[in-house]
């Protein structure tokens, strides 16, 4: 699948998703580049990203950065590259769902999913 193939997948499925789900979300950007994970993990990158200003700052910068999911097209790519039976659409419909639970749960100032993710990569370190 191209980038631009990509993107116009990634509008499809973010179309579906009903807007009580996206409340207070920036939007989704597609993102070209491959994102490799900052755990330094070799040959585990990033699908998606979620990201939130955070709590309120002293300078009340917060306000202004809102937030976003990013989906990063060069790992999707990547991972295809060595699975000749992935599947674009359930791999992107999973991250987006992801991503966009990371955002609900931002909303409602929990964190189930940061811990999930935390789990998951210390078993990642342990392999």
């Amino acid at each position: 699948m191209d980038y631009e193939a990509f993107v116009e997948l990634v509008t499809r499925l973010w179309d579906e998703i009903p807007d009580e789900f996206k409340v207070e979300l920036q939007g989704v950007h597609v993102l070209p580049q491959l994102k490799e994970d900052p755990s330094g993990l070799p040959g585990v990158v990033r699908l998606g990203e979620y990201t939130d200003p955070g709590p309120p700052s002293v300078f009340d910068g917060h306000v202004h950065l809102g937030r976003h999911i990013a989906l990063y097209y060069g790992s999707f790519a990547e991972i295809a590259r060595h699975d000749p039976n992935f599947d674009w659409e359930a791999e992107t419909w999973e991250t987006l769902l992801h991503e966009l639970r990371h955002h609900v749960e931002s909303l409602a100032w929990r964190d189930d999913l940061i811990q999930e993710d935390l789990r998951q990569l210390e078993r990642l370190r342990r392999r």
